[in-house]
């Protein structure tokens, strides 16, 4: 029937039972689907990490140029990953680092969510911060 209508036979589902297939030209299905799948690429949301880095050391003049960066990526819709770097003996003190990192939390949570609470990593603790869905 296909060749007499100088289609192709198309193989539409063939996990189904039984496989279903359609007389069709393969070379517009084929076309159509491409498109489908282009669009759904534009459509999806790319969500991108900024990264804010301190020290236990940091002041809270320099803390602050920083929170106020983090403020702007997430209401710009990105995610912020806060980074404590420890180096030498302040890797004995890793609550100096969790009480900065609560402290910041604490100053963007109209904005934002803890993600990720704050965990060691090696020589790092670090806390992932991502854009509040309820907010204004």
């Amino acid at each position: 029937m296909a060749e007499s209508k100088g289609l192709d036979l198309v193989e539409v589902s063939p996990n189904a039972k039984p496989p279903v297939c359609r007389i069709m030209d393969f070379g517009k299905f084929q076309y159509e689907r491409q498109r489908r799948e282009r669009r759904a690429r534009k459509q999806q949301k790319t969500v991108e990490v900024k990264e804010i880095q301190l020290s236990p050391k940091t002041d809270d003049h320099h803390l602050s140029f920083k929170i106020r960066d983090a403020r702007r990526w997430i209401e710009s819709g990105m995610k912020v990953r806060v980074r404590v770097r420890f180096r030498g003996r302040e890797r004995d003190h890793p609550e100096i680092g969790q009480d900065r990192l609560k402290a910041i939390a604490d100053e963007l949570k109209d904005v934002a969510l803890v993600e990720q609470m704050p965990n060691m990593e090696g020589g790092s603790m670090l806390m992932i911060l991502a854009p509040n869905s309820n907010k204004k």
